[in-house]
C-alpha cells in the first residue's frame, strides 16, 4: 500500500529533509585527503543528536554506523571506519534522519581533492540523472516515467544504472512502498498522486551495471571494479509539481 501524506505529515518530512540537507552540506566541507570516514560518521551523528534528531541508519537491520560512506568502486552501504581518504578518490555519502517520527534520506557523491575528468563526468551525469528523473514526478504520470528518464539519460552518456538496488517510498518508515527502479519502460506502475513521498536515488556505474556484496554483508561494489556514483533526494508529489524535501 502506498500511503499519501497529509499536509501535517509533509510538514514533519520537510523538517527531516532540511536537516538531512544541512548534514550533507556539513560533510561536503570536510571531504579532503587525510580525513577518516569514521570521523565523518561521528561528526554527523553528533550533529543529528544536537538537533534532537535520530540518525536513521544506525542499527537499521544491524547497520553499525550513522552514515554510509562508499569510496570509488563501492556503490552503496559502505561502512565508515579507519579508512583515510586519498587524493583523486570519489566518495558517496548517504545520510538519513528521523524528525518528529518521519524520515529524510539523501545522498551525494563528492570528489576527494582533484579527481580525473572521467570521475567528474560520472558524478555530473549521476546528479543530472536524478534531476531529470525528478522532473517526471508529476501528478498523473506513472512511477516508471521517473525510472525511464533516469535510465535513458545515464545510458545516453555512456554509463550504466545499477539494477539490484532501487529507490523507495519514505515517510514514517525509511522504506515504504513503492520501490522505484532507476530503469524500465515508461508508462508503467502506480499513477503518481499528491501526497506521495519518494526517495529517488540513481546509482550509476562507469562500467557495467552488475554489483557484488562484500563479506561484511553490507558494502556493495561494482563487479568490474569501475567507479560508481550515487545521488538521492527525498521528494513529495504535489499538485504544483515535485517538491524536493532534501534540497
Amino acid at each position: 500500500m502506498i500511503t499519501l501524506k497529509s499536509d501535517m505529515e509533509l510538514g514533519h518530512m520537510r523538517k527531516a529533509g532540511h536537516l538531512v540537507a544541512l548534514a550533507l552540506e556539513k560533510v561536503a566541507e570536510e571531504i579532503k585527503p587525510g580525513v577518516a570516514t569514521g570521523d565523518l560518521d561521528r561528526m554527523l551523528e553528533g550533529f543529528f543528536l544536537s538537533q534532537g534528531a535520530i540518525p536513521a541508519f544506525k542499527g537499521y537491520n544491524g547497520f553499525p554506523a550513522s552514515i554510509c560512506a562508499s569510496v570509488d568502486d563501492e556503490v552503496v552501504h559502505g561502512i565508515p571506519g579507519r579508512r583515510v581518504l586519498e587524493e583523486g578518490q570519489i566518495i558517496s555519502i548517504d545520510v538519513g534522519a528521523i524528525v518528529e517520527g518521519f524520515y529524510g534520506d539523501a545522498a551525494m557523491t563528492l570528489p576527494v581533492g582533484k579527481i580525473s575528468p572521467a570521475a567528474q563526468r560520472l558524478i555530473d551525469a549521476t546528479r543530472q540523472s536524478l534531476e531529470r528523473g525528478i522532473t517526471f514526478a508529476v501528478e498523473g504520470n506513472r512511477l516508471s516515467d521517473i525510472s525511464h528518464a533516469i535510465q535513458t539519460y545515464v545510458e545516453s552518456v555512456g554509463f550504466s544504472v545499477v539494477r539490484d538496488f532501487v529507490g523507495h517510498g519514505i515517510g514514517r518508515e525509511m522504506h515504504e512502498f513503492p520501490q522505484i527502479p532507476n530503469f524500465g519502460r515508461p508508462g508503467h506502475g502506480p499513477r503518481l498522486k499528491p501526497g506521495m513521498t519518494l526517495a529517488v536515488e540513481p546509482m550509476v556505474n562507469a562500467g557495467g551495471f552488475e554489483v557484488v556484496t562484500d563479506p561484511d554483508n553490507w558494502t556493495v561494489r561494482t563487479r568490474d571494479g569501475s567507479l560508481s556514483a550515487h545521488f538521492e533526494h527525498t521528494i513529495a508529489v504535489t499538485e504544483n509539481g515535485p517538491e524536493i524535501l532534501t534540497r
